[in-house]
């Protein structure tokens, strides 16, 4: 099969959605540290991209706090074990660098961890606005900071009214 990809409309933005055989490979915002390049060869797919696009939806919504997608992130054997360990940060919370890299058996990595975070192909699913600096500092986010902000601003919002029903 081909890769295939569609474009979604989002609070933070348009974002790019691409998808292979084996699952979504990439999410990506339109006014993003770097512009998406649509490859010639991939096919424009809104039913391959659908279940995504309505997860995401309802994430949006405030309807959802997980995904359950299939994932296909191509990168180095230690940037998936960085992604897989993003995944496990509860919605609504944010760890540092440092404590990313202690979770993962290595407290010294905490620069190595920064890297294959700001790596991640899938932004939002794989929740890497989530990991802030060890001063509580929002650092580099590839969607922007004020995209980062605006995440971890709604999430919290929405444990806050998720607390108060």
């Amino acid at each position: 099969m081909a890769t295939c990809y569609q474009w979604t409309e989002s609070p933070v933005g348009r974002l790019l959605l691409v998808a292979d055989e084996g699952g979504l490979r990439e999410l990506l915002f339109e006014r993003g540290r770097t512009s998406p390049a649509i490859d010639a060869s991939w096919k424009n797919n809104d039913h391959l991209l659908r279940e995504a696009i309505r997860q995401l939806r309802a994430f949006f919504a405030g309807e959802r706090q997980h995904f359950d997608l299939e994932l296909n992130p191509q990168g180095t054997g230690f940037q998936q074990r960085v992604w897989r360990a993003l995944q496990e940060i509860p919605f609504g919370e944010t760890i540092s660098y440092r404590e990313l890299a202690r979770r993962l058996g290595n407290p010294a990595a905490s620069r190595a961890v920064g890297l294959a975070n700001g790596s991640n192909p899938i932004a939002i699913i794989i929740p890497c606005h989530r990991v802030i600096g060890s001063n509580g500092t929002l650092t580099g986010y590839g969607g922007g900071l004020e995209n980062k902000r605006w995440l971890l601003d709604f999430e919290r919002n929405q444990l806050r009214l998720a607390f108060d029903r």
